[in-house]
């Protein structure tokens, strides 16, 4: 429960809410735009422009890969109102940052090796936000178009490590003669707040399955522990050790070499000398690659087409009746609002696959921290259902398939994870804040009454702490949970509980490692996920179709008409988060640099 104080203005005796006129002007802004939206598709329709925004591949075409952003695993269709909802005064918080789907970039990869109107890929710029993994499956894709003898060039002023990692392909590195490639090796940094919620008089109760199950300890250590050091540093050497191994092969420098680079902290170092470590090839300002890519593609009347833009280029369509259902599973796992994975939706859009009887396999592309253990489960046994089908089920580990993100992907018939894929941390975890010492503070009192000796449970906790008799309850259910996650993962991977628990603790694991203890089966992307679920399938023709569907734009600009302010979103989330336990079966957050 959460006390949510509200302002009221009295006039003559009567109650009167003060945005009541605002919200007379907003539903005038809404009719114009909405009038504004219908006289637009109207004239988009009378001009024809929708079918002109498929897009024509001319001769001597280069793919300007712009690694800028945010990378997503599922790329959502633009939306045409989102730049004048932004410019709009009272929508200014919308949030309208530039995101790019993997799987645009990872299709047009493939279009550009195999359409000889495409020269070459020019990687424009290297401030692309991305886990590792997903950084991988672009490297791997750029390699492979290679294969087919063109060319890759790169151009930024500044070079983030893992975008680095991406460049490293390229024939040419280019930078700006004032930029740097921020080589410095990698560090991962938490945050602690026991003692900040100790001065504020919030103390934190936790209940926890794992010895390495971290998510907690920023809210009762204030240092990590031996436990979280271990694994952190175990993982965080894998992904260095992944990044000198396939840089020094590209750029024909030794890991040792590159440690050295690193020690020198390279992102202070000037242009020559970015040059003479074998980083960089070329210095040459961004605005002048145009001089560049005329050598390149041995023209001055060549043509550029951006990710949207060859996004928008036909593909050929296939006529088969059979289908591979791919659906995508990206953020943080909800029960049934929110961003991210929420387990309401997602198992509605099972139980619709499920429906389906063209649709002969499953592809789970799953990038997840984890989240609620109840909505795990749920999604959990929409997927086992689907199975009973004898319908194969294969998953794809993107960023990451952590704590809830192993939950929701143990079933499958096999896993498949890149070597940088962050997973496992099988374990569970509740939080209840214990506001006593606040609301002494502030002089808040409580009193009430009770039909029986716990009804008050969940009021009491949270106002007054939990006794020993609520906490070896609540530890109970929290336990209860662990072990129906691990019998969980157990009967996926055909081992024992005991197995999964001695690999579990909320442990968290790279790809190579999981593949080692049985966790996953195999390394390998999203392709070839698809590939094995045809496989078990048994297919000869089929068609890919893919969940969730993008977005109507219309839909996102009813999400953006939303007249609820950041201050009253954050009450939301308060009172969600004090309205009953939370039991969570999720990785804690790293920040990487």
């Amino acid at each position: 429960m959460c006390l949510i104080i509200r302002k009221v203005e009295m006039t003559d005796g009567q109650e009167t809410r003060p945005r009541r006129r605002v919200g007379c002007l907003r539903s005038c802004l809404i009719f114009f735009l909405v009038y504004f939206a219908c006289s637009a598709i109207l004239g988009w329709i009378m001009g024809d422009m929708f079918s002109s925004s498929e897009v024509k591949l001319e001769d001597k075409t280069v793919y300007r890969l712009q690694l800028k952003g945010e990378l997503v695993e599922q790329a959502q269709e633009e939306n045409p109102f989102a730049a004048l909802m932004g410019s709009m005064p009272y929508y200014s918080n919308y949030k309208s940052g530039e995101t790019v789907g993997l799987d645009d970039i990872l299709s047009n990869i493939r279009l550009a090796k195999n359409d000889d109107k495409i020269l070459g890929i020019w990687l424009d710029g290297a401030s692309l936000a991305m886990a590792p993994a997903h950084a991988k499956a672009i490297r791997d894709a750029l390699l492979d178009f290679k294969q087919s003898g063109k060319w890759v060039l790169a151009s930024a002023k500044n070079y983030g490590q893992t975008n680095y990692y991406v460049a490293s392909v390229a024939d040419r590195i280019c930078m700006d003669p004032t930029g740097a490639v921020e080589w410095n090796g990698l560090s991962a940094q938490k945050m602690y707040y026991t003692r900040l919620m100790e001065k504020i008089g919030v103390e934190m109760q936790i209940l926890k399955v794992g010895t390495f199950k971290s998510a907690v300890e920023p809210y009762f250590r204030t240092s990590m522990s031996d436990a979280d050091k271990l694994q952190t540093k175990q993982y965080m050497t894998g992904i260095w050790d992944a990044y000198k191994e396939a840089v020094g092969a590209a750029r024909h420098l030794s890991v040792e070499q590159l440690d050295a680079l690193a020690d020198r902290y390279m992102g202070l170092q000037a242009a020559d000398e970015q040059v003479a470590s074998g980083l960089v090839d070329t210095i040459v300002y961004t605005q002048d690659m145009d001089s560049l890519l005329r050598i390149y593609t041995g023209t001055k009347e060549y043509h550029m087409l951006t990710t949207n833009q060859m996004a928008q280029v036909a593909r050929p369509k296939s006529k088969a009746n059979d289908k591979v259902a791919v659906l995508y599973l990206e953020g943080d796992i909800t029960d049934e609002s929110g961003e991210g994975i929420v387990g309401k939706e997602v198992v509605k859009t099972l139980k619709k696959i499920r429906k389906d009887k063209d649709v002969k396999a499953l592809v789970l592309r799953v990038s997840s921290p984890g989240g609620s253990a109840d909505a795990s489960e749920q999604i959990w046994h929409a997927v086992q259902n689907i199975k009973a089908d004898s319908i194969p089920v294969v998953v794809s580990m993107g960023a990451y398939a952590a704590s809830g993100g192993y939950y929701i992907s143990c079933g499958a018939d096999y896993i498949y994870a890149e070597p940088t894929t962050i997973t496992g941390s099988i374990g569970i975890f509740g939080t209840i804040p214990n506001v006593a010492k606040l609301r002494n503070k502030v002089g808040l009192d409580i009193d009430g009454i009770a039909t029986n000796k716990h009804s008050d449970l969940e009021g009491n906790m949270l106002y007054k702490g939990m006794n020993t008799e609520e906490r070896a309850m609540m530890q109970s259910m929290v336990e209860r949970g662990y072990d129906l996650f691990t019998s969980r993962c157990a009967a996926g991977r055909h081992v024992s509980q005991e197995y999964i628990k001695s690999v579990g603790e909320g442990r968290v694991w790279l790809g190579t490692k999981a593949k080692e203890i049985g966790l996953v089966d195999e390394m390998g992307n999203i392709d070839d996920a698809i590939t094995k679920a045809v496989e078990l399938a048994g297919l000869e023709n089929y068609k890919t179709v893919y969940y969730p569907e993008k977005q109507d734009p219309f839909e996102e600009m009813l999400k953006m008409l939303d007249n609820t302010t950041e201050e009253e979103r954050l009450m939301l989330k308060v009172k969600e988060f004090c309205s009953k336990p939370r039991i969570m079966a999720r990785m804690e957050d790293v920040v990487i640099r």
